[in-house]
């Protein structure tokens, strides 16, 4: 096998690959051994008629494609190995030359890890927040607490209000007619949630248990179904109750209940120590946005469209797998959305590249500052993977090769690039 590099504009580069006659030979071997027994010759039992006897029926050319694949794997991964090249995408393959007898002359086109021309990156400005916990916050925290571990109580003795639940049944008409999907009984509707079309749930306030109601609605032009797109409608609704929340009154047995303390002062003191660190941490991670944002955005790369298609790619097999955790196919959840796996993966390419600009930038500023992982780094990240899949730590050291312990280091690499340049940050 050899080869030759051409480097191309936009970080791409084409090898131009060359397999051995010989070699070439073996594979011819291994496409015959793999389709004989498909291919009908007359006077030979199925898979037993010779190799040249087929090559004279039908051409050699029967067993290029198979040939061919099994050529190009190997001849490529020791051409793309040998060449030093970072390549960052799949191979485009393009057969050059093939013939019986003689070298098997394909190209593989790849994108290449692109040059990063940094800009600024120390000392960059981003503007002093001040991070501070208010009653209200602490208040708004507990009420959150308070609205779950409420209870909802039957109302009997008024009418409808905004906030209950009122529990109805409901057919509705339009030009006289009942339509499909407008009817439903014992229907829950939160007043005030806006969950139904139009003015609906604000004609129904004042209503009592038992009452009946005529309540007069527009369907919205951009409503999902087409023949009710901008009709008006009348919903026939009987009330069958009236639920209202009742929030825990908010005392030291409230506080009992819901937290370690005792009393109510105590326990307003953790929220608001809770909040506090939660600002703070929210307060450190928009710092490190924005610095890091800063950096990439004064950064100069020119990204292959390859290196992003294929972040993109990556990032839908996520995103399906997220989707399988909770129960869902990826198949399920594309009829569900009518989304298509090619509409998803062009909506991920504008993050995708942000995310590859990203990385970039800050490999080159770990590597311009000498930011390294050692040993030691390496060990305690292992360690916590160890932890996190229940394993024993020398168990998946065993199981890591260099690769991966080279993915690792720059992790590390690129992390300490963060903190490195969020420390040089200035505060304005």
């Amino acid at each position: 096998m050899s080869y030759t590099v051409e480097n191309l504009e936009k970080s791409m580069a084409k090898l131009t690959i060359t397999v051995s006659a010989e070699d070439f030979e073996k594979a011819m071997a291994q496409s015959y051994n793999k389709n004989k027994s498909k291919i009908n010759v007359q006077g030979f039992r199925r898979g037993k008629a010779p190799r040249k006897m087929i090559e004279k029926m039908y051409g050699p050319e029967i067993f290029y494609e198979d040939a061919a694949n099994f050529a190009i794997p190997d001849a490529y991964e020791e051409a793309a190995k040998d060449s030093g090249l970072e390549i960052v995408s799949r191979p485009e393959i393009d057969v050059v030359d093939i013939e019986k007898d003689k070298e098997f002359v394909f190209t593989a086109t790849v994108a290449v890890k692109p040059e990063v021309s940094l800009g600024e990156y120390k000392g960059i400005e981003v503007e002093a927040k001040e991070v501070k916990v208010v009653a209200a916050d602490v208040n708004a925290e507990i009420d959150k607490v308070r609205e779950q571990n409420s209870r909802m109580i039957t109302i009997e003795d008024r009418g409808i209000k905004n906030d209950d639940t009122a529990v109805i049944d409901f057919e509705g008409f339009v030009d006289g007619e009942p339509f499909e999907g407008g009817k439903a009984e014992n229907y829950s509707l939160v007043i005030g949630s806006h969950s139904f079309i139009d003015n609906f749930e604000e004609q129904l306030i004042g209503k009592k248990i038992g009452e009946e109601a005529e309540i007069n609605v527009t369907f919205p032009e951009e409503y999902h179904e087409p023949s009710l797109k901008g009709k008006p409608a009348m919903f026939k609704v009987t009330i069958k109750e009236i639920k209202e929340k009742e929030l825990p009154a908010l005392d030291d047995e409230f506080a009992s209940e819901v937290s370690e303390f005792e009393t109510l002062k105590e326990y307003k003191a953790s929220v608001k120590k809770s909040l506090l660190e939660k600002k703070k941490e929210e307060a450190r991670l928009e710092k490190e946005d924005a610095v890091v944002g800063k950096a990439v955005e004064n950064a100069t790369i020119e990204i292959p469209a390859p290196m992003v298609e294929e972040q993109a790619g990556q990032m839908v097999q996520e995103f399906a797998a997220r989707i399988s955790q909770q129960g869902l196919s990826f198949e399920q959840y594309m009829q569900m959305t009518g989304m298509t796996a090619p509409a998803l993966r062009s909506q991920m390419i504008p993050e995708a590249e942000k995310r590859i600009r990203t990385r970039l930038t800050l490999e080159a500023i770990a590597a311009k500052e000498n930011l390294k992982a050692t040993d030691k780094d390496i060990d305690e990240e292992i360690d916590k993977m160890a932890e996190m899949y229940h394993m024993e730590a020398d168990k998946m050291k065993e199981m890591m090769g260099d690769a991966e312990r080279e993915q690792i280091s720059m992790d590390i690499a690129v992390k300490k690039a963060v903190d490195w340049i969020v420390k040089e940050a200035v505060e304005a």
